[in-house]
């Protein structure tokens, strides 16, 4: 059995790291709820726009944009969002399985496969692999800007129009609730038709200017929606998973203070009866 000097040393340790284990859940508890607010609001725009450039593929306008064309797909590329610190549960793993399972999926197809990465724990991963990364982008907090992402998906988005990708993908963590996030993988590129069952077999909208303007224009809006909201319900997905994985560490660290206070009790116990019975046998011998 280990002594009490060694064991109090342990003790103190635990308590120190419990500190800061529950430290950071309240930030994190903190900071979730200002994410949250942020994907609410990015969430109604993502889902109306998506929704709208879905019926685009049963309009019949005289400009067909390249986003809406499809083509056989022989390169496949992946937006995978992760964070960029750790200490948030499986998170992260969850998104790169996800990402692997797809990958799989397309190379399985004779497709190859390039990625953007955003998040340092995303590059991290992938880069170990040795897969193609054509974009990345890190440090983007606790509040990502668009202007911070831009730089990034533009790589991928000019890759697509030159032909050098025939599929783009999205792939990133969805905020269910405080206890649930899971990896969900969106197809951005070319534009999936959405209620398709409403729509008239020959209709289009009445473009002012032009289709050509248009259309540039709001595809891009379209691109620009749904990796802001993928970035933003990252960040709500890492803070309640942090929070949640910070809570049960803190659950730990008092089961273990617990437990060794057990053991320090009955170390000190041990010593004091050795030291009485050596009490009594010096007196007996006397």
């Amino acid at each position: 059995m280990p002594g009490t000097k060694e064991i109090r040393t342990k003790i103190a340790s635990v308590k120190s790291t419990q500190k800061i284990t529950k430290a950071m859940e309240m930030v994190a508890a903190s900071k979730m709820r200002r994410a949250q607010e942020r994907m609410r609001l990015a969430r109604p725009y993502a889902d109306k726009i998506r929704t709208v450039i879905g019926h685009l593929n049963k309009a019949n306008p005289d400009y067909k944009h390249p986003f809406l064309v499809e083509r056989e797909a022989k390169h496949i590329g992946i937006i995978i969002v992760s964070s960029d610190r750790g200490l948030c549960g499986a998170l992260n793993t969850n998104v790169f399985k996800s990402t692997l399972g797809l990958m799989r999926d397309w190379q399985g197809k004779d497709a190859k496969v390039s990625l953007c990465v955003l998040g340092s724990k995303g590059l991290a991963f992938f880069r170990r692999l040795g897969l193609p990364i054509l974009a990345s982008t890190t440090g983007l907090g606790d509040k990502p800007h668009l202007k911070d992402l831009l730089g990034a998906v533009k790589v991928m988005l000019d890759a697509y129009k030159d032909g050098g990708i025939d599929r783009l993908f999205i792939v990133n963590a969805q905020f269910v609730n405080t206890m649930t996030q899971k990896p969900v993988v969106t197809q951005l590129l070319p534009v999936e038709t959405t209620d398709a069952d409403d729509l008239q077999d020959h209709w289009d909208y009445l473009y002012e200017p032009s289709a050509a303007e248009i259309l540039d224009g709001v595809l891009m809006r379209y691109i620009e929606s749904q990796v802001y909201r993928g970035a933003v319900e990252s960040v709500a997905c890492e803070m309640a998973a942090r929070m949640v994985a910070m809570k049960a560490a803190s659950d730990n660290a008092g089961n273990l203070i617990g437990d060794l206070q057990l053991i320090y009790n009955k170390a000190r116990q041990a010593a004091i009866t050795k030291e009485l019975a050596e009490i009594v046998g010096g007196a007996a011998a006397v």
